[in-house]
C-alpha cells in the first residue's frame, strides 16, 4: 500500500479503528479467459545467484528439517533451511531425541523439549552440519535469530553456507534496547558475504524497513503456521493473505526507489496446494513450508511437527502437533496424489492453477484476479463435511 493512499477503516470502538485483513480462507483466485497446458508452465524461482525448480523454502524446524532433508529437498528443486539453534547443532546425534518426542504425552510435550534445548550449541557442529549439506552437491541455507547472528557468524561462514536467513516471530529493521547492542542488519548484511533473507514481518512499513537493509528476500508471516501460538499468546499477527499483499506492495516501492527487486516470501499457514497458488496470486515470489513437510517420510520427527520458539525457556509460543506420515518428500511436492483433499502434489496443483488461470509463470500469476470468498471452503460442500471426505476434514 503506497503511503498516503487512504484505506478504509472500521470502527473498533470509539477509541480504535483498524483495516479488514483476510486470510487464505478468505479469497478465491478468479479464472482468466485463457488457459494453458500445465506443461508449458514455468514454477521455477531465483534468487540472487541462485535457480531453484519449485519456489520452496524447506522451515528451519527440527521436526521438518534435518541435513538428509535439505539434502533430499534440494535434489526436488527446492531449498532446505537448517535451524543453527536446533538439536541439530547441540547434540552429535539427535535421533533418540526425535523419537523420544514422538512418544511424549502432550501435556509433558513442552516442558521435556524445553530441558533438551537447554544444552548448549556447538560451534563445531554449525560448521559441519552446513559441510555435509554443501558436500551433497545442493545449494545450502540454515536459519539463525539476530540474537545469535553474530555469535554463529563464524561457524556459518567457515562452513560456507550459500544463503543465510536471519528468522524470529517478528524481525525489525530497528531493535531498540537498553541493556545490550542489538544486531545492526543493515550494517551485518552490508558486511557479510552471503546472501541474507530476513523475517518474519507482516506489514508494508517492516517490510520496506527490511527490504532497506539489503537483504534479498523477506519472509511474511507472524503466527499463522500450524504449530503457532504466538497469535494466542502474545496477541499478534496479520492474516496471511493481507500481509503478503501488504509487503508485496512495499517490493514494488523499494523497486521503484532502488531498482532492486526483493523477494517476498510467504512463511506459514499453507497446507494444500490452494494455498500455495493463493500466496502466489497475493503477491509471494516463493513460501516457505513447515507442517506439510513434516508429514514426509525422510522428516526428521516423521510426522510430528513444532515452531521455533515452542522450547522458550519462559514464553513458549508454540505447540507439538500431529501431522502424520502422509508419504514421500517427492509425492508431497511433485506427486502423484492419492488423496482428493489438496494435501498431496502441492507444487503440481500451483502449476494446474497457473495452467488453468493461463499465467506461464511465477511472477505473472501474481497478476491473477483474487476475489473475496467467504462461502468459498463451503458452497456445494455440504456431503464431503457430512461425510468427513475431501474438503469435509
Amino acid at each position: 500500500m503506497p503511503e498516503g493512499e487512504q484505506v478504509a477503516d472500521i470502527e473498533i470502538g470509539i477509541f480504535k479503528s483498524g483495516r479488514r485483513a483476510y486470510g487464505f480462507d478468505d479469497i478465491a483466485i478468479v479464472p482468466s479467459r485463457r488457459t494453458r497446458d500445465p506443461e508449458d508452465v514455468d514454477i521455477s524461482w531465483e534468487i540472487d545467484a541462485y535457480k531453484f525448480e519449485l519456489p520452496l523454502l524447506g522451515a528451519a524446524m527440527d521436526g521438518v528439517m534435518s541435513p538428509a532433508t535439505a539434502i533430499e529437498l534440494g535434489r526436488l528443486g527446492g531449498l532446505g533451511v537448517l535451524n543453527l539453534e536446533g538439536l541439530w547443532t547441540r547434540y552429535e546425534d539427535p535421533t533418540a531425541l526425535f523419537d523420544e518426542i514422538r512418544e511424549l504425552d502432550d501435556e509433558k510435550a513442552t516442558s521435556r523439549m524445553q530441558q533438551m534445548y537447554q544444552e548448549p550449541i556447538i560451534p563445531e557442529l554449525v560448521t559441519a552440519r552446513i559441510r555435509e549439506m554443501k558436500e551433497a552437491g545442493i545449494t545450502t541455507a540454515a536459519s539463525v535469530t539476530p540474537q545469535r547472528t553474530e555469535q554463529l557468524a563464524p561457524a556459518i561462514l567457515a562452513g560456507e553456507v550459500d544463503m543465510l536467513v536471519i528468522q524470529g516471530t517478528v524481525v525489525s529493521a530497528e531493535h531498540v534496547s537498553k541493556t545490550v547492542e542489538p544486531l545492526n542488519l543493515k550494517r551485518f548484511i552490508r558486511e557479510f558475504e552471503i546472501p541474507v533473507i530476513v523475517g518474519g514481518c507482516a506489514s508494508y512499513q517492516a517490510g520496506l524497513h527490511l527490504m532497506r537493509t539489503g537483504a534479498v528476500g523477506v519472509l511474511v508471516g507472524v503466527g499463522p503456521g500450524n504449530a503457532c501460538t504466538t497469535r494466542g499468546v502474545l496477541g499478534l499477527g496479520v492474516p496471511q493473505a493481507t500481509a503478503i499483499a501488504d509487503v508485496a506492495g512495499a517490493r514494488m516501492r523499494h523497486l521503484d526507489e532502488t531498482g532492486v527487486y526483493v523477494h517476498v516470501i510467504a512463511d506459514g499457514g499453507m497446507s494444500k496446494g490452494g494455498d500455495v497458488a493463493k500466496a502466489i496470486t497475493c503477491g509471494a515470489d516463493a513460501v516457505m513450508l513447515g507442517s506439510p513437510l513434516s508429514s514426509a517420510f525422510e522428516a526428521p520427527a516423521r510426522g510430528f511437527h513444532w515452531g521455533m520458539a515452542t522450547f522458550h525457556p519462559t514464553l513458549p509460543r508454540g505447540a507439538r502437533v500431529r501431522t502424520g506420515v502422509r508419504g514421500s518428500l517427492r509425492e508431497i511436492l511433485l506427486g502423484p496424489a492419492h488423496e482428493n483433499d489438496g494435501r498431496m502434489n502441492l507444487f503440481g496443483a500451483l502449476r494446474t492453477a497457473m495452467a488453468t488461470c493461463g499465467y506461464e509463470t511465477v511472477k505473472e500469476f501474481q497478476k491473477a484476479e483474487v476475489m473475496i470468498a467467504p462461502a468459498l471452503q463451503t458452497e456445494g460442500k455440504q456431503l464431503q463435511r457430512s461425510q468427513g471426505v475431501g474438503m469435509g476434514h
